[in-house]
C-alpha cells in the first residue's frame, strides 16, 4: 500500500472516531483549546508553531472534523523538535522525531498533579477528605511509560527506584522502530524474527525475556508473557483496592473500566459495577492520599494496553508499590 493508503487506514485519519467527533455537538463546536494539540491537526500545527504563534503553548480552540493530516507532522517544525515537555514539567532533549509521537501520547497525568491534590487537601494517608478526587491519566501514553521516571508519569512513592528509558535491542528504541509512522501498526514480521511464534498482536503478549524470572504477581508461573504478569498485579491491585475503601475509607468502592470516572460507589454492595451504578452522579468520593496514589496507578496500567511493550520495568513496580502501600494500612 502507498503512503497515503496506510495513512487512511491509520487512528489518525478516523474522522469518525470519537477522538475527532466528541465536540461536533458543543455550542460552539469547536474542539477545546486544551484538547486542541492532540484532536485536531490544525490545533498540532498551533502547537509546533507553524502557524506562525508561539511554539510549545496552545493560542485557542480550533475547528472540528480537521484530522492528523501529513501537514501535521510534515513541515520544518516538526523536523527540528527534539525535546517534549511532559505533564510533569519535566524537559526531556535528545528524542528527534520520538518528540512528536510523545507530544500526544503522553496523557495528561503525572505523580506531581497527585502530590498536589494531596498537599492543598492537607489530611494523613488515611483520612478521607472531599476535596480528593480521581484524576484521569488519559489514554494511549506509552510514550510516556517508557521513558519512566525521566517523565514522572506515574505515581512514584518517595524512596522507591524506578526505571528510566526502556531499552530493547540496537535499532528498536524509538516508536517508529516498531510503529509503521503512517499506518501506526506495528512490525509483526520484523518481531518474528528474533521471537518465534508471532503472528498477531495478541501473539505479543506471550513474550517474555530470559532476563526475566520473577513471578510478579505471584501465581507460581514465570513462564508466562509479561502483559500477563501485568494483568495479574492489576487484579490484585484491585481486589486490595476495594477491601481497602471498605475497611479504612469506610465506603464500598466498584471499578468500571468504560465509563468515566471509573470509580464508583458500590452502593449495593455486590462487588460489581451495576449499569445504574456507573454514573457520574454516583462517583467514589471517598477518597484518602493513599488510595487515590494507588488508583491512579491501576488506571496508568488499565489505560495502556501496550505498557508491557512499552514500560513492563516501570509499570510492574507502581503496581507492586501500591500494593505495599495500601498492604500497609
Amino acid at each position: 500500500f502507498s503512503i497515503i493508503d496506510r495513512w487512511a487506514s491509520s487512528a489518525h485519519a478516523n474522522g469518525s472516531a470519537p477522538s475527532f467527533t466528541l465536540w461536533d455537538e458543543s455550542a460552539p463546536p469547536r474542539v477545546p483549546q486544551e484538547c486542541a494539540k492532540c484532536h485536531s491537526g490544525a490545533g498540532f500545527q498551533d502547537a509546533l508553531g507553524v502557524d506562525g504563534s508561539t511554539a510549545g503553548q496552545m493560542d485557542g480552540s480550533h475547528p472540528i472534523g480537521v484530522v492528523v493530516t501529513c501537514k501535521s507532522c510534515h513541515n520544518d517544525y516538526a523536523l527540528a523538535k527534539d525535546s517534549v515537555v511532559t505533564p510533569s514539567g519535566a524537559q526531556i532533549t535528545g528524542l528527534g522525531q520520538t518528540s512528536l509521537c510523545i507530544e500526544c501520547h503522553q496523557g495528561n497525568g503525572s505523580k506531581n498533579a497527585i502530590d498536589t491534590l494531596i498537599k492543598e487537601a492537607g489530611v494523613a494517608p488515611d483520612v478521607v477528605n472531599k476535596a480528593l478526587g480521581f484524576n484521569s491519566y488519559h489514554a494511549d501514553a506509552g510514550i510516556v511509560i517508557s521513558i519512566g521516571t525521566m517523565a514522572k508519569g506515574g505515581y512514584e512513592y518517595d524512596g522507591q527506584h524506578y526505571d528510566a528509558i526502556a531499552t530493547h535491542v540496537d535499532g528498536y528504541e524509538d516508536c517508529v522502530d516498531c510503529h509503521d509512522p503512517h499506518s501506526l501498526e506495528i512490525d509483526l514480521v520484523t518481531c518474528a524474527e528474533c521471537h518465534q511464534g508471532v503472528a498477531t498482536v495478541e501473539d505479543l503478549r506471550n513474550i517474555r525475556m530470559d532476563g526475566s524470572r520473577r513471578d510478579y504477581n505471584g501465581n507460581g508461573d514465570v513462564t508466562e508473557g509479561i502483559y500477563y504478569e501485568l494483568v495479574g498485579l492489576q487484579k490484585s491491585l484491585l481486589s486490595i483496592m476495594e477491601r481497602y475503601a471498605e475497611e479504612v475509607a469506610g465506603s464500598r468502592l466498584a471499578y468500571d473500566a468504560t465509563t468515566y470516572p471509573y470509580f464508583f460507589a458500590d452502593a449495593n454492595t455486590n462487588g460489581a459495577t451495576d449499569p445504574h451504578e456507573a454514573d457520574p452522579a454516583n462517583r467514589f468520593v471517598s477518597w484518602t492520599p493513599r488510595l487515590l496514589q494507588a488508583a491512579y496507578n491501576f488506571r496508568s496500567a488499565e489505560e495502556n494496553p501496550g505498557a508491557y511493550v512499552h514500560g513492563g520495568k516501570y509499570v510492574i513496580q507502581l503496581l507492586y508499590d501500591s500494593i505495599a502501600s495500601l498492604n500497609a494500612a
